[in-house]
């Protein structure tokens, strides 16, 4: 936390913005949000420096179980980018003119306060330190003194050249920071995506919708809604944070990687690139124009108390595997979702096509979750037999995704094909 800036501010100030934030068109409808917001800035305010533990927050703020493990549960850490991202868009329209500024940096759990158009705030300044250079007790004249300034510029002007050569020193001795190291499974699994000769294409899913945001939207029906109506702009807040998290992983690897909506992407783009697709094909249609997953199919139940809803079928079951895997019933809440991560060959042989894909925007968030830890690689790696990037061949894996308060906070590995 920012002390001496959130000192300047005012303490009551802080929290009267923290309350402004809360009360906020973009904030004040996610209650979880809220309530992460306060819990932070009430612990940086009382507690300046002492810092927070996912643990903590997972079960003080988010009601989670005394049994949470962090490395397995990425809820504080999805929670947190979720506000983030919401401070950084309030600050960005609706507080763009608000005096004091709440942040969250990334990589910590304390929140920071800024004074808007105010320079780090004053610090504390000892009092100058006043030399006296005694007369002799022989002397009978006074000192000149002209000569009293020479002296002290002199030992000024000496100290100055001593610090300047202790800080020049200490930088010649100083080496660079170390780089964090790739785990190996990240470099296996995503080897063929960093090395192609031209930037991989992520292309995110956004469904054809009609009606208005403030007046209600519905998916567009071919049978009975016009085309000229269709809103393709929207999506969902899982492809939103699944392209977030893939982004971290080729900003890792110092790689480039070019976005595009579902909904603008040709077969034209998809010839001679890498493809990553986010979403499934109920909201991706261009899945539906390529050859895409061939074990485990995104398809309507045609049929029973589910009709209409989508499910994502298993084309050849194994002993003890259902045949068809489906999200919590709508009009409940949705605790568990189902996702597929598949990896197969492009409209070009020689190059790749990834599909992270969910029956819900949550599954497709986890599904991309999943490929960026390096500990659920390894697991895959391991079910694959696969201990080179050279080994990996074409594969299926469904997952099956735990969902608490819109958050993903578990996926398992439920089975997993190589493709032929």
């Amino acid at each position: 936390m920012s002390l001496t800036r959130a000192q300047f501010a005012g303490r009551d100030h802080c929290f009267q913005q923290i309350e402004k934030l809360t009360n906020s068109h973009i904030l004040r409808g996610s209650e979880s949000l809220c309530r992460l917001l306060r819990y932070l800035a009430e612990h940086s305010l009382d507690h300046p420096g002492v810092n927070l533990k996912e643990y903590q927050i997972a079960t003080e703020v988010l009601g989670r179980a005394p049994n949470f493990d962090p490395q397995s549960d990425s809820t504080v850490r999805v929670q947190a980018g979720r506000l983030r991202v919401k401070l950084a868009e309030y600050y960005g329209h609706e507080g763009i003119d608000d005096p004091i500024v709440v942040d969250l940096p990334k990589g910590s759990y304390g929140l920071s306060f800024h004074v808007r158009g105010v320079e780090a705030g004053p610090e504390r300044r000892q009092p100058a330190t006043v030399t006296s250079f005694p007369e002799r007790t022989n002397s009978k004249r006074e000192r000149n003194p002209w000569m009293i300034a020479t002296i002290v510029l002199s030992f000024v002007l000496a100290g100055a050249l001593t610090t300047a050569a202790l800080l020049w020193a200490e930088r010649s001795e100083a080496k660079p920071l170390a780089v964090p190291s790739i785990p190996q499974s990240s470099k296996i699994f995503w080897n063929r995506f960093v090395s192609g000769p031209q930037q991989p294409w992520l292309i995110f899913s956004n469904g054809s919708f009609v009606g208005r945001p403030e007046t209600g939207m519905r998916y567009f029906k071919p049978g009975s809604d016009l085309k000229p109506a269709i809103l393709d702009h929207y999506t969902g807040v899982g492809e939103v944070l699944a392209v977030h998290q893939l982004d971290r992983v080729f900003q890792m690897f110092n790689a480039p990687i070019r976005v595009k909506r579902g909904s603008l992407f040709s077969l034209d783009d998809a010839k001679n690139n890498d493809l990553i697709f986010v979403g499934s094909p109920a909201e991706n249609l261009t899945l539906l124009e390529i050859p895409g997953t061939q074990e485990f199919v995104f398809r309507r139940v045609a049929s029973g108390p589910r009709k209409g809803d989508l499910g994502i079928f298993n084309m050849h079951p194994l002993p003890g595997e259902q045949p068809v895997y489906m999200a919590s019933p709508s009009g409940q809440p949705t605790t568990e979702d189902y996702a597929v991560v598949s990896l197969g060959p492009g409209l070009d042989p020689t190059r790749s096509m990834l599909i992270l894909a969910g029956t819900t925007t949550i599954g497709t968030q986890a599904a991309a979750e999943y490929v960026s830890r390096a500990d659920r690689l390894s697991e895959l790696l391991q079910r694959l037999h696969v201990s080179k990037a050279e080994e990996l061949k074409p594969f299926e894996a469904l997952l099956h995704v735990k969902i608490a308060q819109g958050v993903p906070v578990e996926s398992a590995l439920i089975s997993v094909r190589a493709k032929h």
